[in-house]
C-alpha cells in the first residue's frame, strides 16, 4: 500500500531516543535532517529501538511492544540465552526535553543506515565481496499539532545509496540486496523521494497526493521491510511482477479506506515514469498514467491473524525497450512498440504461532503469486512462499528470521530478445535465508545466504553469503 498513515496516540510517544540522535547527526551531515518515525513505522518484527523507516500501519499492530521498549523500558535479552547484549540508553540524555518539545509540536524523525557486505562464493558472474549501503532520512509532520490543520499529515523522505551493490553479480534479474541499488543505481547522491501530503477526513477515509515511492506496496507481515529489516532480495521485498509498470519514485494521488486503523483498500493514480532525481511536475503524465488498486483483507484463519492481498497495475505508457530500473537487472535493448501494460498480484501472510504473553509477536507463513502482460514484461509470472517472524530460540524473542523460495517465469514473447542480448534464457528461481540478531536496542546484525539459479542458461547457479548491519535512530 502506498499510504503512510499516522495516528496521534503513538505520535505523542515518539520523542524518546529519536530526536537527540537527529540533532547530533544533523550537525555532522545535512542528509540527516530528514529522519522519521510515525505511528506505523515500527518494523513488523521490531527489535528494541530498531525502527523501520516506512512500514505500514499493521506493522504497529504487529509490534507495539517495541514502542514500550524504546520509550522507557530496557529490552535487552541474552544473546542465545547466554551473552547479554549491549543496552543503549538515550545517546544524549540532555536532549530529552528538546526531543519531547519538538515531538509535541508535531514533528518526528527517523534515521536508518544499513550497511551490507556480500559476495558470491560460487557460480554467478563475479565472485567477489562488495561493500554497500543505504541511508533513509524521514520526517513526519502532524499538521494538527504543527499548524492546526486537523487530519493532515506530511511525510518527507530523503535517501541515498553508497558502495557497490550486488546487482549483476549473480546473473539473475533480481538484485540480491535491492536497498543498496535504491533510489538511483550507480549514484551516491541524496534524493528526495517522498513529499507526500495525506488528509484524513475520518477514521476510515483519507486522500493523499504528492511525490511518493512504491516499495511499500504489496505489504506482507513476513516478507516486506524495504530490504532492510527482513529479506534482502527484491523477490521477497515486493512482487517483481509489478515493477515494469510502477516506477520507484514518482508523483501521484489517491485515496485510502481504513478498518480498525489499518488500510484495507487503496487506489493510486501515478505518473508513468520515475522522477526520483527531479521534481517531476514538468513531466507529469507526459508518457502516460499508472492506476494501482489494492485490497488487503485482515483474516483470522485458525483463530490466528493474517492477511489476504489482491492488487493490480495498469499503465497507459508506450513500451519500446527494457528500460533500466534499480529494482530489476535487465539489458537496455529495444522491443517491438507496445501500448499499455498490466499486472495482477496476490499475497498472503498467516500466523501459525502467536506468543501467549504478547499476541503481537509470533511467526508464520507467507506467499506471493502474480501474472503480467507478456508483451511488455520480461517476467510473465511469479510465485514465492516461505516462513518468517520472531525467533523461536529461547531468550531471543527480539530476533527475527526468514526462509523463502521463489520461481520466476520468463515471458515467451520477450525471451528471443533477451536471448539475443544475454544468451539462452529460461526461468529463474532461488532461495534466501536470513537471521536477524538484536545486538543492541538500536543495532541489528543480519546473516544472509542466497542460492540462486538465474534465467540466463549460460550462467551457473550461484551461492551468495553476506552480512547486513542496520543502525536505527
Amino acid at each position: 500500500m502506498l499510504l503512510p498513515t499516522h495516528y496521534a496516540d503513538l505520535l505523542a510517544r515518539l520523542s524518546s531516543k529519536t530526536l537527540c540522535v537527529f540533532l547530533a547527526v544533523s550537525a555532522i551531515s545535512p542528509a540527516a535532517v530528514l529522519g522519521s518515525q510515525n505511528d506505523c513505522e515500527l518494523q513488523s518484527h521490531s527489535t528494541g529501538c530498531s525502527l523501520e523507516a516506512d512500514s505500514v500501519p499493521d506493522g504497529c499492530a504487529m509490534e507495539s511492544f517495541a514502542a514500550e521498549c524504546c520509550f522507557g523500558e530496557s529490552c535487552g535479552e541474552p544473546l542465545f540465552g547466554s551473552i547479554t547484549p549491549l543496552t543503549s540508553p538515550s545517546l544524549f540524555n540532555t536532549c530529552d526535553d528538546a526531543r519531547k518539545s519538538i515531538a509535541d509540536s508535531g514533528i518526528t524523525f527517523n534515521v536508518n543506515v544499513a550497511q551490507f557486505y556480500m559476495g558470491v562464493v560460487s557460480g554467478g558472474v563475479d565472485q567477489s565481496g562488495r561493500y554497500s549501503g543505504h541511508g533513509d532520512y524521514v520526517a513526519n509532520i502532524d499538521g494538527d499539532k504543527a499548524f492546526g490543520a486537523k487530519g493532515m499529515f506530511i511525510k518527507l523522505r530523503a535517501e541515498h545509496r553508497f558502495g557497490e551493490s550486488m546487482s549483476g553479480t549473480t546473473g539473475g534479474f533480481f538484485p540480491p540486496n535491492v536497498a543498496a541499488s535504491l533510489p538511483v543505481a550507480e549514484s551516491d547522491d541524496l534524493y528526495l523521494t517522498n513529499v507526500l501530503v495525506t488528509q484524513m477526513f475520518s477514521e476510515t477515509f483519507g486522500v493523499f497526493a504528492g511525490k511518493l515511492d512504491t516499495l511499500d506496496g504489496d505489504q506482507n507481515a513476513f516478507a516486506s521491510g524495504r530490504g532492510i529489516s527482513q529479506f534482502s532480495n527484491v523477490a521477497f521485498v515486493a512482487t517483481p511482477i509489478g515493477l515494469r509498470t510502477t516506477p520507484y519514485s514518482t508523483l501521484g494521488a489517491g485515496f485510502v479506506i481504513l478498518q480498525d486503523l489499518e488500510p484495507v483498500f487503496t487506489f493510486s493514480a501515478l505518473n508513468a515514469t520515475d522522477t526520483a532525481g527531479t521534481v517531476g511536475l514538468d513531466e507529469l503524465f507526459n508518457e502516460g498514467i499508472v492506476l494501482v488498486p489494492e485490497l488487503r483483507i485482515p483474516t483470522t484463519f485458525f483463530g490466528l491473524p493474517g492477511h489476504q492481498l489482491f492488487g493490480g497495475t495498469w499503465s497507459s505508457r508506450n513500451y519500446v525497450s527494457l528500460n533500466q530500473d534499480p529494482r530489476i537487472v535487465l539489458p537496455n535493448v529495444a522491443i517491438a512498440r507496445q501500448s499499455d501494460s498490466w499486472s495482477l498480484y496476490y499475497n498472503f501472510d498467516q500466523f501459525l504461532f502467536v506468543d501467549q504473553n504478547d499476541p503481537k509477536r509470533g511467526w508464520g507463513l507467507f506467499g506471493r503469486a502474480g501474472i503480467a502482460d507478456p508483451d511488455t514484461n520480461p517476467i510473465a509470472w511469479f510465485l514465492s512462499a516461505g516462513v518468517g517472524g520472531n525467533s523461536m530460540i529461547p531468550g531471543r524473542h527480539q530476533d527475527t528470521f526468514g526462509a523463502g523460495f521463489y520461481y520466476s517465469g520468463t515471458s515467451s514473447q520477450l525471451a528471443p530478445i533477451l536471448s539475443a542480448a544475454l544468451g539462452g534464457i529460461g526461468d529463474g528461481y532461488g532461495t534466501e535465508l536470513f537471521y536477524n540478531i538484536a545486538v543492541t536496542e538500536c543495532f541489528n546484525l543480519t546473516a544472509d545466504a542466497q542460492f540462486l539459479t538465474p534465467a540466463r542458461k549460460s550462467v551457473d547457479s550461484s551461492v551468495l553469503m553476506g552480512l547486513r548491519g542496520v543502525i536505527s535512530f
